[in-house]
Parts: structure tokens; sequence; C-alpha cells
């Protein structure tokens, strides 16, 4: 074990040995949940504020906002007797006094029923996320900001609303990619209740893992990530699921011309266990392939399940587990040319157990979880095998703490894993690789409150003790709020092991091949964020950012006109800059409105031998095919006579694509050929890498939605939508061998009904 990491694991082992002096005081925690189904109410405020002898109030009060789980812990409280005031947007205000003895702390959960009257008002106005709720990097997302989104779904999915933050780029409207301020798909960790999930998004891009009524919460960080997180150098997607209705069983079903879904949910054990199942099933090629008249060749669907148990009243347990499949071919038939099907499987299971000690303010998280993709594209027709196969899996298993001190709240983890990884491609060129390595690691997080400033340090130790490798990732996040206004600024050092490598000359191309790097020095990268957000009125929020990333020793595909793709690479360095703006207005039913700007830049430096050979030199500048430098978002929703109606426009500058000068044939040189009877195989000569744009982007969505209410605990909701209204050609890729236009998809109508059941 490396010095840096054995350091981290005996200050937590010295914390815990340390941390029942913190509760000879007393304190105060516990779950602050909904009483009509039992669900966490994630930033509940809780107050507890001292009493006099004579009941009249006696000092500051002290407070704590719920977390994912609705816990909130206030640890040192002096003893005494308390008047704690409990609230959340929407609920009944719960108000209670009590008394705090030395020793530990004492339990209080509280269970708020929901007010009634002037709900959607209040919560519009005052809830903690939204668009522009973006601190240092992180946006918190809440799922009913998902339903604003139209999409050809009665139900919201989190690909369509990711796609509304200006940092987030996307190549098309099929493929399941999504580029994060600069960064590759593969350098985004995306985690569902802790799982790792390496390709969540569906092979439609409208579509992820992640329909809006399974979650119960979600964090974007677009940079800047602190030191609990590691292993990817560009973003996290860090989700957490809703708890099945502990109180009721509840089911939804809904059909559309893209998606069908089912959920159902309810108490195991009454008021302490339940269960929460949920799928879905495309149905594109029979519903909106039909409609336009046009093949849409896609295939795909999840199915998501999870327990969840109060053990005790001081811990819960629950286990989850999830499985999607893609099936498609991203690219069309042009000119004779068929492109090949691409499939990809993610499958993740685990266990999360939460426990407070009685005598201690900590926290205790454990996760234990395994997870896998397996990707394939084409067909060897000789041996009825995939041309193209490649599968990424780890055994993760980790602890992780959180000490509750009067102005600190400090973090600490410790974690390992096994990983697997593979890939067999079998064409010219092609390679076979088995891969299996061992990581291990730590970190520690001290967070200081002073009043409005916020001063959050860090620093990740991860060690591969396969290759004597250890890296020390020095995290840092500060902020400062006060009138209205929050200044925050967040950075850092992050190291990548394990790479996806793509063959970029092909846009249609979004098969994966998952390897190490093969140089001593990993992909890494500085992260770099300030922000500024103002409130000038409860109604609006404005936000700017300005971001940097230095991306070093980068391992891209080689750059080569052979007609093959491999687990080769060569090295890059890359810089990633650019500005997010966002202005939200929220009145309400009557108005809510959501505009997004970003500019950025990405640019690599390659360096490689085959680049000499083609373009006379070894290094070579360009910007990557996810460089858009403008993109532009606008998202309007309102209320009229009980409908719900959502406008979004998109408009994106030109991403960058390679052009073709000409063409000639290739014979393997494995064998002696024979040039009169071996055809050979047709090989595209390239101009220099990404020197064209193709045209801009634009895209008007609508939708329209009402409920009906059927009976008591009975809802049925249609929806109308256009996809496109205004049947933009936009451009898809340019297809290499015929030059032939490929667009995206055309003007497509979309119904869907939904009928949910709450007995």
């Amino acid at each position: 074990m490396a010095p840096s990491l054995r350091s981290l694991v005996a200050l937590t082992a010295l914390l815990l040995a340390t941390s029942s002096a913190w509760a000879q005081t007393g304190g105060l925690r516990g779950f602050v949940t909904g009483a009509d189904d039992g669900q966490p109410l994630i930033g509940a405020t809780v107050l507890a504020a001292p009493l006099a002898a004579d009941g009249s109030l006696d000092g500051e009060p002290r407070g704590a906002a719920a977390d994912v789980d609705g816990l909130y812990v206030i640890p040192r409280l002096s003893v005494g007797r308390y008047l704690v005031r409990v609230s959340y947007v929407g609920y009944e205000t719960e108000i209670d006094t009590l008394t705090i003895d030395a020793g530990p702390l004492r339990s209080y959960d509280v269970a708020l029923r929901v007010e009634t009257g002037g709900l959607e008002v209040v919560v519009e106005s005052e809830r903690s996320t939204g668009g522009a709720r973006v601190t240092a990097g992180v946006q918190a997302i809440d799922p009913r900001d998902i339903d604003i989104v139209p999409a050809p779904d009665v139900s919201g999915d989190l690909a369509s609303y990711l796609t509304t933050s200006p940092g987030v780029v996307t190549t098309g409207d099929r493929g399941g990619q999504l580029f994060v301020r600069g960064g590759e798909p593969s350098q985004n960790l995306v985690l569902l209740d802790g799982m790792a999930l390496y390709q969540p998004f569906h092979v439609l891009g409208f579509y992820s893992a992640f329909p809006s009524d399974i979650l119960a919460g979600a964090d974007l960080y677009a940079g800047g990530f602190p030191a609990r997180y590691g292993g990817q150098v560009s973003s996290v997607l860090d989700i957490q699921t809703r708890n099945g209705n502990k109180r009721q069983l509840a089911a939804a079903a809904s059909v559309a011309p893209f998606v069908s879904a089912a959920r159902v949910e309810g108490p195991i054990v009454q008021g302490t266990t339940s269960f929460v199942a949920s799928g879905r099933v495309s149905v594109v090629e029979e519903g909106a392939a039909r409609l336009v008249d046009r093949d849409l060749p896609f295939d795909f669907g999840d199915v998501f399940g999870k327990v969840h148990s109060v053990l005790t009243p001081n811990a819960q347990l629950s286990v989850q587990g999830i499985h999607t499949y893609d099936r498609g071919t991203i690219g069309e038939d042009v000119g004779g040319t068929v492109p090949e099907e691409v499939s990809y499987r993610n499958t993740a299971a685990g266990l999360r157990f939460l426990y407070l000690p009685n005598v201690s303010a900590l926290r205790a998280e454990i996760l234990v979880n395994a997870s896998s993709l397996e990707s394939d594209q084409g067909l060897d027709t000789l041996r009825n095998v995939p041309l193209r196969a490649s599968s990424i899996g780890r055994i993760n298993a980790e602890t992780n703490l959180t000490f509750y001190l009067p102005s600190v709240d400090l973090k600490t983890g410790v974690f390992v894993r096994t990983n697997r990884l593979t890939s067999d491609l079998r064409l010219v060129g092609g390679d076979n690789l088995r891969e299996f390595y061992t990581e291990a690691g730590a970190y520690i997080e001290p967070e200081l409150r002073l009043g409005g400033l916020s001063v959050q340090g860090g620093v990740r130790v991860q060690s591969y003790p396969n290759d004597g490798r250890t890296y020390l990732e020095p995290r840092a996040r500060i902020v400062w709020s006060g009138r209205g206004q929050e200044i925050s600024a967040a950075g850092g050092l992050y190291h990548q092991e394990v790479i996806g490598v793509n063959d970029r000359r092909d846009v249609a191309n979004v098969f994966t091949a998952w390897t190490r790097a093969r140089s001593e020095e990993v992909p890494s990268a500085w992260h770099g964020i300030v922000g500024y957000r103002v409130t000038p009125t409860p109604w609006l929020e404005l936000v700017a950012e300005g971001y940097y990333k230095y991306l070093q020793n980068l391992q891209v595909a080689e750059w080569t006109a052979f007609p093959r793709f491999s687990t080769g690479t060569q090295p890059a360095d890359g810089e990633v800059y650019g500005l997010d703006t966002r202005v939200e207005v929220r009145a309400g039913d009557a108005l809510y409105a959501y505009v997004s700007y970003g500019l950025s830049e990405v640019t690599y430096d390659a360096q490689g031998p085959n680049l000499e050979l083609w373009y006379g030199s070894e290094s070579l500048r360009f910007n990557p095919p996810h460089d858009r430098r403008h993109q532009l978002n606008a998202l309007v929703s309102t209320t009229v006579a009980g409908v719900d109606l959502s406008a979004r426009f998109q408009f994106g500058s030109g991403l960058p694509f390679t052009r073709a000068l000409g063409f000639d044939r290739f014979i393997s040189p494995n064998t002696p050929p024979d040039v009169f009877e071996t055809p050979g195989t047709s090989r595209v000569i390239y101009e220099r890498p990404y020197n064209g744009r193709l045209p801009t982007f634009h895209r008007l969505d609508l939708s329209a939605d009402r409920t009906f209410t059927l009976r008591s605990g009975l809802d049925l909701t249609a929806q109308l939508a256009l996809i496109n209204a205004y049947d933009r050609a936009n451009v898809f890729y340019y297809d290499t061998f015929t030059l032939q236009r490929v667009d995206q998809l055309p003007l497509i109508p979309s119904f869907g009904l939904k009928i949910a059941v709450n007995d």
C-alpha cells in the first residue's frame, strides 16, 4: 500500500476512534419523510433553538438540511430543552419541544403532511434546483424539471433534460453519446445509486436508462468534482433513485409511438420495507417509423428494480439492479452502403447499507456492487460472430464516512475494485485483448462553513497495484453566498486509467473498444471553474460560469487511412475553455422560462509517426468532432385551462468533420497478393482531420399535456407532441464513400397516454 494511501486510512481510523468524544455533549439527528408515501424529503430544513427555563428563546438556533436519504444531523448541542422546527416547501411545518441529554445523539424522525392549497406556486418559487441553480460546476436536478422538457413520451427522461445544459453536446439524435465540456463519453463517470454505468444513454437520443419517475434526484458535475469521485477526467453524473411507496400500492403504464412503459411500487412490510420496479420497451419500428414512413431501425429498453428497508431507527438497506439493451444501425443505407448494426447491454446490481452509530455524529455508507457493459458491431458471416466486440466490467466495494462537526463536515472513504476489459476486433489489423487489474484508494474531504462562506478541500489517492502506479489528486471548492448573490470556484487534478477508443473517422460509428492506457503516463486533466449567480427577484435567476480544462496524455485512436479499427492509440494533449450563461424565470403555473447559451472551444494536439506519413509532420493540431463553438437552448412552459404547454428551441453551430480526398484499393500484406484476382478493400484518402464544419443545427419541439382525474386515486394523462416542428433538415453526417448527406430525424408527431393508480 502506498504511503499516502496508508496515511489516509490511518486518519480515518483515528477519526472513528475519537468520534465518540464529540457526542458527549449531545445532539439531534433523524430522517424527514413524507407522511403520504414515506419518501425522503431532500433539502428539508431542521432548526433547533435553545429554550430558557420560562420557555422563551435563549440563543441562536442551530440547523441542518436533510440529505438524499432524508437524514439530518445537528451535533454538539448543549444539554437542555430545544424548540425544534422541521419544514419543507409544500408540506406542513412540524414544531416540537425536545430535551437533549449528554451522550448519544437523540433520534427524532419526522413525517411531514402535504400542505393543501397554494402548493405549486410555493414549490416553483423556492425550490433549490433548476436550470440556473449551478454552483462551481455542479447542477442539482429535480425530476419535476425533467418533465417540463418536450419529448416524444408522456413521462420525462433525464437524457432530454441534460441536453438543455449549455456545456453538454451531442453529435446527433441517435448514438447515445454525450460530451460534457469538451470531454469524451468514455471520460464521464455515471453512477446510479453508487453503481457505475458505462453507456447508459439509449441509441435514440431522447432516452437514457433514467426515466424521471424512478428518480429522486441527480447531480451533474460538469467539472471540478470533489475528492469522493475519481477514475474519469471529464464529468460526473451522480443519480439517486426513489424508494418505493411505503404506505400504499401505486402503479403507472404508458404508451406512445416511441416507447411503452410500466411501473409498480408499494409496501412489502407496511411503513418499513418497499419495492419499486420499472420497465420500458421501444416501439419505434412499429410506431414512429410508420408515422414518418421511414425506416427507424432502433430497438432498446431498460428494466430497473429496487427494494428498500428501514431495518432499525439507525440503519437502512437497499438492494437495486438495472439492465439496459440497445440495438440499431446509426447510419443509413445510402448508395448501396449498408451500415453495420451496433448493440450494447448494461447490467448492474448492488446493495447500499446506511448506518448511524448511536455514540457519534457519524454517517456510514457501505456500497457493494458489480457493473458490466457488453458491446458489439457488425457480423462475421463466416464464423457467425460480431466483427467487433468489447466489454468492460468491475466489482466495487467502498465505505464512505461523514463526520458532522459544528462548523465542519468531514468526509472520508476507502474503496477497492477489480476490473475486466476485453476487445475482439476481427478486422484487418484488428486485435484481441484480455486485461484484468485491481485499483484501491482513499479520500478525505473537509468542508468548513463560516456564515455564508463554504470552503471545501480534499485529496484523493488512487493506486493501481498491478502497475505500481499511484496518483495523488488535490481538489478544492469555495462558495460565498449572501444578499441574493453567490460566487463560486472549483478545481482539481484528475487521472483516468481506462480509456474508450472510438473510430472518429466515421460519425455514425458509436462502437467503443475499452483498454488501458498504453503509455507510462495515463490521461490526466486539470480543471478550473469560476461562477457568479444572482437572484435579483424571487422569480428571476441569472448565472455565468467560465471554465478551463487542460488535458494531458490523452490516448486517441490511431489516425490512419487503413480500413481497420484497433485499440492502438496515439498520444494527444488538449485544451477546453468556455463560458456558460443561463437565465431562469419561475412564476408559478403562469410561466416558466429557461434560456442557456454556451461558448466554447476544444483543441487537440496529437503526435505520432503515422501523422508524418500522411501529413508531413509528427504533430497535428485539430478540433475534435464534438467541438461545438456556440450552443443555445430556450425552454418555455405554461399552464392554460389545465393544459401544460411546453416548447423547446435548440441551436448549435456546425460540428467538425473530415473531408475525403479520394479512394484507392487496399490489399492485406499478410499473404502474397494476387493483384489480378484479389479485388482488395476500398480505402479512403482523407484530408487533414476535421478540417470541415457541418451546417448549423436548429430544431423546435412542442408538447401539450393534460391530466384527467377519473376517480380518486386514478389519473389519465394525454400528451400531444411535435418533434422538429418546422421539419428542419439537420445533417447528421456525410457518408464517407458516397459523399451523400444523411439527415437527422424529420418532423415526427407523437401522441401518448399514461394511466396512474395510487390506492
